[in-house]
């Protein structure tokens, strides 16, 4: 497609901008006394937890030798510990160490208030084009990555044969490995869905799912009717650790947001329980705030459940 030079000038000219208000020039960035490439390292390695050193070369698409010296250095600086996978004991994963955390909680502090105080200067129609424009072109950008990069996931909607069995085992199978859930909590999970599922003819619901050769990895639901009073309910929110690195769980929020926004609900709702700090950023960054935090064992263990709410933006 053949686009005119103005277009690009006008499109390099706003990158330059932001590369320099984003302060990518400056030695240390983020607040922080690192370096671009090691902030970037945390915050990937923090939003996915086990993360291996492969993925984290794809994500930040670079060399794998490259990143071999930037995790021994995140290590040595003690950011950064190597974890044993538990799939594949042979395999080692990389998690945040307290330090590691802490950093990655003031990262996420800083560019949140940056990214708030240049939205506060337009009106909301404005705010949806910026994230629409800057979606679009990141994907686009995306176009020119290497052969080793991964593959982009398509995300689809509605409901599949096996798709209530196979997310329910994937939502077993992560919360038994996490704090030890068991038949209660897969029962709960699959009996909730099937009756969500016939409930999808109508236009205030949907699920979103991704499925590649044949097997379902990620998903999210947006459940119109449960709660009433005209608020949204996301649920089901689930992404396979193959996927982590890929911008999956955002890709995900981003439609559910959009389809609760333009389906005029008040306010949207999720519950979750504490400890899940990569979900719940992706949570806060799509304006969710906490807003109960109390034990629970509906689920066949004592754990502490969160709930987050959004108020619909005017």
């Amino acid at each position: 497609m053949y686009v005119r030079d103005n277009l690009v000038n006008d499109i390099r000219t706003s990158s330059r901008q932001l590369v320099r208000q984003w302060g990518v020039l400056a030695k240390h960035v983020a607040g922080t006394d690192y370096s671009l490439s090691a902030v970037h390292a945390v915050l990937e390695i923090g939003l996915s937890d086990g993360i291996k050193s492969k993925d984290l070369a794809h994500a930040l698409i670079l060399e794998k030798s490259t990143i071999s010296r930037l995790v021994k250095s995140l290590v040595e600086q003690g950011l950064v510990v190597k974890v044993n996978d538990k799939a594949d004991r042979r395999q080692q994963g990389l998690s945040l160490s307290e330090s590691g955390k802490t950093l990655f909680e003031a990262i996420n502090l800083h560019a949140n208030e940056q990214v708030r105080d240049a939205l506060d200067s337009v009106d909301r129609s404005s705010v949806v084009k910026i994230v629409e424009g800057l979606w679009l072109y990141a994907n686009a950008l995306g176009h020119t990555e290497t052969a080793e990069s991964p593959q982009r996931v398509e995300i689809k909607t509605g409901y599949r044969a096996g798709l209530i069995g196979q997310i329910s085992a994937l939502h077993s199978q992560f919360y038994f490995d996490l704090v030890g859930f068991g038949a209660v909590f897969e029962a709960i999970v699959a009996s909730g869905m099937s009756e969500f599922a016939q409930r999808l003819d109508k236009p205030c619901n949907q699920f979103w799912y991704v499925e590649e050769n044949g097997k379902f990895l990620a998903s999210l639901a947006l459940d119109g009717e449960d709660i009433g009073d005209n608020i949204a309910h996301l649920r089901w929110f689930i992404v396979d650790s193959s996927l982590r690195g890929r911008g999956v769980g955002r890709q995900l929020f981003s439609r559910a947001v959009a389809f609760a926004d333009e389906a005029g609900f008040k306010e949207t709702h999720l519950s979750t329980f504490k400890g899940l700090d990569a979900a719940r950023h992706i949570y806060e960054s799509y304006g969710f705030e906490l807003v109960e935090e109390k034990p629970d064992t509906t689920w066949g263990k004592e754990v502490i459940e969160q709930q987050f709410a959004r108020k619909r933006a005017e």
